[in-house]
């Protein structure tokens, strides 16, 4: 059995392949939230689609029901490709969004790759979002690797030293690595204590170090007051907790000199009591604006 399977195979110019994945790759909702936004904007069409029955245990990522025309309609978890060819690309570019699988990463993977040489994609670029104790007023870090040090560099891309357990696009880059396909991965460092999502801030980072890559430039003022707007509300938050603001200033502080340690944080809440006071207090702020 075929998983992937084609509407058709676009001939593009010296295409590059972004994919984003939602689940753990995915903190915040951010590497998702950019690769939609740059579909939306880049006015991508569909080309292919995984078919999810063998990758995904449907009791932990179940199917959504929706109505469509009267009628209940089943909506799986998807895995899609698309293309978009707009005349101000030096190079076409494919963008697919999935879900980040439970089962055969390996068959998974192979079968991404197929797109990969159909097209004759000439870089993968991955998209993800990490959980980290990083300040939330500082701007956003951007780590990743590539195949090319070069490029890394140009795009001001700091490498990462993680070690630990990893998600589909580390294994995904990895595997492009070994195969011989140039690949680049770009990660937004996310604050840990902020649970709102999308974390908008952390998504136009990412967007705007893809659109350098892509030597192209869009009006990105909607997604900006997007950001502005979830920064104010985030930062009304920082301001009125004083264990928030506490913790906040240690990791600015630690920012300033990463040799220094932030010192003796057992006086301080867990990032979970912290992630539920900033949600709690953001419920709060929009059942006041639905409200006035």
């Amino acid at each position: 059995m075929d998983v992937l399977s084609f509407s058709n195979v676009p001939t593009l110019k010296r295409p590059i392949l972004l994919l984003a994945f939602a689940g753990w790759n995915d903190a915040g909702n951010a590497a998702t939230f950019a690769a939609k936004f740059l579909l939306q904007r880049l006015q991508g069409q569909n080309f292919a689609t995984l078919d999810p029955e063998i990758f995904y245990n449907f009791s932990e990522q179940r199917p959504h029901v929706r109505f469509s025309g009267g009628e209940r309609e089943i909506i799986w978890p998807a895995n899609e490709f698309a293309y978009a060819s707009d005349p101000q690309l030096a190079q076409d570019v494919i963008i697919a969004l999935g879900v980040e699988p439970h089962l055969q990463w390996r068959r998974y993977i192979d079968s991404v790759l197929k797109v990969v040489e159909e097209c004759e994609v000439e870089l993968v670029v991955t998209l993800g979002a990490l959980l980290a104790d990083v300040a939330y007023a500082k701007p956003v870090r951007l780590t990743g690797s590539a195949s090319d040090a070069e490029l890394a560099q140009r795009l001001h891309l700091s490498p990462s030293r993680y070690e630990g357990p990893t998600g589909i696009v580390g294994v995904l880059h990895d595997t492009c690595r070994r195969r011989g396909f140039p690949a680049l991965s770009i990660w937004a460092n996310v604050p840990h204590y902020i649970a709102a999502t999308p974390n908008v801030k952390a998504a136009l980072a990412i967007v705007q170090r893809v659109l350098r890559l892509l030597d192209f430039s869009t009006d990105l003022s909607d997604l900006e007051r997007a950001a502005g707007e979830f920064d104010r509300r985030v930062s009304d938050v920082l301001a009125s907790d004083p264990k928030v603001a506490e913790y906040v200033r240690r990791l600015e502080e630690r920012d300033e000199d990463e040799d220094d340690e932030i010192g003796n944080t057992n006086d301080l809440p867990s990032g979970e009591e912290l992630a539920r006071e900033l949600e709690a207090f953001l419920r709060e702020q929009r059942r006041e604006q639905d409200e006035g």
